[in-house]
């Protein structure tokens, strides 16, 4: 998918500016992020994925460091910072969610493995009903059921799982014959995702253009603080340096969304909103830097 990230800051762009088609799309914004899940499944190898679960830094540190160290360093820096109590409780909200059910798809669209990031992300679905919760406490106060929050990811991983499994085991061949189709309709998916999250938003700013500015500029510098903490700080080649800044940096923000119901306050909505940008246009500056590194490295 080598027009992938630039299709992503088109499908934002086009949700921004037609407000009537990113309303349009936004009640298969649920199918989208099955088909998410769905195709990397079924583009991900059974073997390398078990044997990524038997890496320390992949089944503990990653899950670990997404789901407690990121969302309580980001809480103590924005108090520190003197940022007020909405945007503190906003930004700790968006990042102790999961990482973002379309990260394996980007590092994958990226050229990077995706396997990886698909693994890190269900293992921190698996660790939010207890995280989240507690975190949303201890920052902001608030009651979240943890129960709801399960039945959503069990139904959202496990629904894909089982997908994934009977097609594999009644078409595996097929499946290998025709994966640039799967890798359409993964992008298609990413598309529809990041039009429907523009839904609202554009007459948010309209209204509310000073906060939203500093809701977006909050959005990219957060993403991009923890994208380049988490590559700065792994080990090893730069794709994997890169992935891990993206487990990192791109968060689920909807399940939190959704888990919130009606006690979502207007300045955290437009924030959860915002973060939408940067993890559809960070991938598109990983492409350049990922595009200029392999030119230095090449034999002239």
């Amino acid at each position: 998918m080598p027009r992938g990230p630039t299709l992503l800051i088109i499908g934002v762009l086009a949700g921004l500016a037609f407000p009537a088609l990113a309303e349009a799309v936004r009640p298969l914004m649920a199918a989208a992020i099955f088909v998410l899940v769905l195709g990397t499944f079924l583009q991900v190898d059974g073997g390398a994925f078990r044997q990524a679960l038997r890496r320390p830094r992949v089944s503990l540190l990653l899950p670990a460091l997404a789901m407690l160290a990121c969302p309580l360093l980001i809480g103590l820096a924005a108090r520190g910072a003197g940022c007020r109590a909405e945007l503190t409780i906003a930004l700790v909200l968006s990042v102790c969610a999961p990482p973002s059910s379309g990260t394996a798809a980007v590092a994958r669209m990226l050229g990077f493995d995706a396997t990886i990031p698909l693994a890190v992300t269900l293992l921190s679905m698996a660790l939010a009903p207890i995280t989240v919760p507690l975190i949303a406490a201890s920052f902001a106060g608030l009651t979240l059921d943890p129960v709801a929050l399960a039945a959503r990811l069990a139904l959202l991983v496990g629904g894909a799982g089982a997908a994934a499994l009977l097609l594999r085991h009644q078409a595996g061949a097929r499946l290998v014959q025709h994966s640039h189709v799967i890798d359409a309709a993964v992008l298609a998916s990413l598309l529809v995702f990041a039009i429907a999250t523009m839904a609202g938003v554009r007459a948010q700013i309209e209204a509310q253009p000073t906060t939203a500015l500093i809701c977006v500029g909050l959005a990219f510098g957060c993403n991009l603080a923890l994208q380049a903490g988490g590559a700065l700080l792994t080990p090893g080649s730069l794709a994997e340096r890169l992935t891990t800044g993206l487990i990192l940096g791109n968060r689920n923000v909807g399940l939190v969304w959704s888990a919130m119901g009606a006690t979502v306050s207007p300045m955290t909505a437009l924030f959860f909103a915002a973060t939408q940008f940067p993890i559809y246009m960070t991938p598109r500056l990983i492409e350049i830097i990922v595009g200029r590194a392999r030119k230095e490295s090449s034999p002239a």
